[in-house]
């Protein structure tokens, strides 16, 4: 997410009513739909690739960064939003910033989470930005805190922000020349290698330098080891498709060669040095790609100012 270095010019009446809501409870007494329990880590574990033996055994604790994993409302969502929170949000509506984007999270964590704890959270509404212009468009970033507390006791803190703005439409199909454009990747001190990478077209994997171990994608330390020393390793761009989903719903044109906005095919690939990426399926019809087909790394220019890493596949 990139924003402007202000407030774009003209009053802004909204932002007095906004700042209002700073320090209401966003949710309280929140109860987490299931325990901590040794499915979901096992899932987790497996989704992200990651070994490491403290999260498998009798002794087994959750990693860390499931924390908000077990406070998430699912596709029935959430039950026990305050009436502040829902006031906010329809205040923002009302004035026409009605997309949303999730842009960032910050988490800290104060103790394990184990097998059988029940996970209760309070959560407020920490902070709200004033009206920022973004690639995306014009809006105000709403920034949650959820204290999170694992059988009573304090278990972390998740900061979450999301940026609610009226899309920059217009100006995005001018400059594609009236195309729809996909949105823009997040790109931060983390994975600017990543990125500086796509731009050679070379896909970059991290390699720890503590313990060798590759990683993807990019993170401050190493999951196995905890090193936070590290260089890269260019993948080969050979892989194959570990598991898809199928994109139906909303339909995006800039997702389609054809404009129509899908159906569209996303994979998590198991790359040939053993790491697993997400990445759009091309080359075959999103209802013949399965797991374990082989697929060949490609980049994608899908604008003038966007270049992405997909995967291509074939029938046999």
């Amino acid at each position: 997410m990139t924003a402007g270095t202000g407030a774009p010019e003209g009053p802004d009446e909204l932002y007095g009513r906004l700042k209002e809501f700073e320090g209401r409870a966003a949710a309280t007494a929140g109860t987490g739909k299931d325990p901590v329990n040794e499915p979901m880590i096992r899932h987790w574990c497996e989704a992200m690739g990651d070994t490491n033996p403290a999260y498998s055994g009798p002794d087994a604790v959750a990693p860390p960064t499931m924390l908000q994993a077990w406070t998430m409302g699912g596709l029935s969502g959430h039950t026990g939003r305050s009436a502040a929170y829902e006031e906010l949000f329809g205040l923002l509506d009302g004035a026409g910033y009605t997309s949303v984007v999730a842009t960032d999270c910050e988490q800290e964590y104060l103790r394990p989470l184990r097998p059988g704890d029940r996970i209760t959270f309070d959560a407020v509404v920490e902070s709200v930005s004033e009206r920022k212009t973004t690639k995306l468009g014009t809006g105000y970033f709403v920034t949650t805190r959820m204290d999170v507390r694992a059988d009573g006791e304090p278990a972390g803190t998740h900061r979450f922000r999301i940026l609610k703005y009226t899309p920059a439409a217009a100006r995005r199909k001018a400059r594609g020349g009236g195309r729809n454009l996909r949105p823009r990747p997040v790109i931060n001190r983390d994975n600017a290698g990543f990125w500086q990478g796509v731009a050679e077209h070379r896909l970059l994997i991290q390699r720890c330098t503590g313990c060798g171990t590759l990683r993807f994608p990019w993170l401050p330390g190493c999951n196995a080891c905890g090193c936070q020393e590290w260089d890269t390793a260019e993948a080969s761009g050979e892989g194959t498709v570990f598991s898809h989903v199928v994109m139906h719903h909303p339909p995006f044109p800039a997702f389609a060669a054809d404009g129509a906005g899908g159906p569209y095919a996303v994979a998590l690939i198991e790359l040939a040095e053993g790491v697993r990426m997400v990445a759009n399926v091309i080359g075959v019809p999103y209802d013949k790609v399965r797991p374990g087909m082989p697929v060949r790394l490609e980049f994608l220019r899908t604008d003038p100012d966007l270049e992405l890493p997909v995967f291509r596949g074939g029938e046999g």
